[in-house]
């Protein structure tokens, strides 16, 4: 293998007298530096071991959390830094190129892209939005909704029959409760989505991983303009107030650089990325 440093590459970013870069890359050792590419564009870097990504030691290293995650940290930590000075293209953990005229091959080739990219964030900002569920006392809400609903009807029935219509509320109540879900995160999305200049639908973590029975039922992320935070959070806010009681409550975070809506950029014909 070679022993050349590899350049490690954390995001693209519009250049600046201004713009600065602090501090060591994900080895803790390299230090970050900018590429100057052109006028408007350039890449923030570092260089790292190659035996820190390549090879079968790397492969265990990359399966291995308490490695990965003080890196996979600083990877963000640095995106985080520069998008408080210039819009961004983050790249994902681990893009690695083998030299610089690797490096300028690929942007040159995804140039108009990138700077597009740039031009269309500029103001803005990834927002996240996670619907969090308490299942047994939404669970509950919607039996005790039924049961109001049925009260009279229930009220004439005979003693032994109303215990069978009771059961028969008790089973469909997960299904009226996903049905209530889904229309009301319909409504939701919608309404947060019409201040956003782009949404994404994104995966939801197992159920096995929150506690205190609370499940996260939804995982939304929005690019919204910077004018737009304070509307988006009051009508989160009134959401809250209307549906917590029952169950259901919606967590934001952000502003976060904006991952979840980077355009792909092939690696494709680029023999010297890593």
């Amino acid at each position: 293998m070679n022993a050349e440093p590899l350049l490690y590459t954390f995001c693209f970013a519009r250049p600046a007298r201004t713009l600065d870069v602090h501090g060591s890359g994900v080895d803790g050792h390299h230090p970050l530096w900018i590429f100057h590419y052109s006028p408007d564009l350039c890449a923030i870097l570092s260089h790292v071991t190659p035996e820190e990504f390549c090879g079968p030691t790397a492969e265990r290293q990359l399966q291995d959390l308490a490695w990965l995650g003080p890196r996979a940290f600083r990877h963000e930590a640095v995106i985080e830094e520069v998008m408080t000075q210039s819009p961004v293209l983050p790249v994902r953990f681990g893009t690695l190129f083998s030299s610089l005229n690797a490096l300028t091959d690929f942007m040159a080739a995804h140039r108009e892209t990138i700077v597009e990219f740039l031009t269309r964030v500029t103001g803005h900002g990834e927002w996240s939005v996670k619907g969090l569920l308490q299942r047994k006392l939404a669970q509950r809400t919607v039996v005790s909704s039924r049961r109001s609903k049925q009260q009279a009807q229930l009220a004439a029935i005979p003693e032994g029959r109303r215990y069978f219509v009771e059961q028969r509320i008790q089973r469909h109540a997960q299904q009226e409760l996903s049905l209530w879900l889904e229309q009301t995160s319909r409504q939701l999305a919608g309404d947060l989505a019409a201040n956003a200049l782009e949404f994404r639908e994104c995966r939801v973590v197992s159920r096995e991983l929150w506690e205190d029975g609370v499940e996260e039922v939804l995982n939304w992320a929005f690019l919204l303009p910077n004018s737009a935070i304070t509307g988006f959070r009051q009508r989160l806010d009134r959401t809250n107030l209307e549906f917590s009681q029952s169950g259901l409550r919606f967590e934001l975070s952000g502003p976060w650089p904006p991952f979840r809506f980077v355009p792909a950029l092939s690696m494709s014909g680029f023999p010297s990325a890593i």
